[in-house]
């Protein structure tokens, strides 16, 4: 992940934490934890469905693994999540703020999933379907794209060193990962997923002026749908144990 860092001058956002990137800090960071703790133990392959193999996905259908693969980071790779929810943090929270949680949320895993149909159409046609690939620097790169566009003049430190403006410090990281994504993944990274993130937050916040993309409306619509038919399912319980009471009081 990108080593940047955001600049503020007398603000601290260190006790601000919105609720959407409160809950995916907590879910990745919980998960990498168990992820973990399964290698040490042997039992990891609980954990290999949940990450992206094309092969499953064309094969066998496991359509998942295109969102599941997210939550997933090399357990013995500590940079890996440290950047990814670093930067999730330091840039999402603005993002959040700005959209509210449902926009941010849709958003971050639109970018995730999309970077997951990159990822198995590039090794379709191009290299190992039996690849696979873990981590959230998709659906991240996402959200750096997304700063960059609405905050193009904030400044933030490139490595930590450098400071920049975030529109520069989004076109580096584009131009980075699209070079990459033509060479061989070098050290488990995937370049595909980097630029897959970015193009589909691009086409997003492009097109989503008249349209808004939704991925949780139909979730939330079914949940709601579930809870009304159990509590009818409960009802209907109550009036026939309580017919069956009346029944017998005379």
């Amino acid at each position: 992940m990108p080593r940047g860092t955001r600049f503020y001058p007398g603000y601290s956002s260190s006790r601000f934490f919105p609720v959407g990137v409160k809950w995916l800090l907590i879910s990745n960071i919980g998960l990498f934890v168990l992820y973990y703790i399964s290698v040490l133990t042997g039992y990891y392959p609980l954990f290999h469905s949940f990450g992206l193999v094309p092969a499953d996905v064309l094969g066998r259908f496991a359509v998942w693994q295109l969102a599941t693969y997210m939550f997933l980071h090399d357990p013995f790779g500590f940079s890996h999540i440290l950047f990814n929810m670093l930067t999730l943090w330091m840039f999402g929270a603005d993002l959040e703020r700005t959209w509210g949680t449902r926009r941010f949320l849709n958003f971050y895993f639109l970018c995730g999933v999309g970077a997951g149909i990159c990822v198995v159409v590039a090794n379709l046609l191009f290299g190992d379907l039996h690849t696979r690939t873990i981590g959230a620097s998709g659906a991240i790169y996402g959200l750096l794209l997304a700063f960059g566009m609405l905050y193009p003049d904030t400044q933030v430190l490139f490595s930590f060193l450098f400071p920049i403006k975030a529109k520069y410090f989004v076109m580096i990281l584009g131009a980075i990962a699209f070079l990459s994504s033509f060479g061989a993944s070098g050290g488990g990274v995937s370049h595909v997923a980097h630029l897959g993130g970015m193009i589909f937050g691009y086409v997003y916040l492009k097109t989503s002026r008249g349209v808004r993309i939704d991925l949780w409306g139909p979730i939330e619509r079914r949940y709601r749908e579930w809870k009304v038919q159990r509590a009818r399912r409960k009802f209907e319980v109550y009036l026939r144990k309580k017919q069956d009471k009346d029944r017998w009081v005379h």
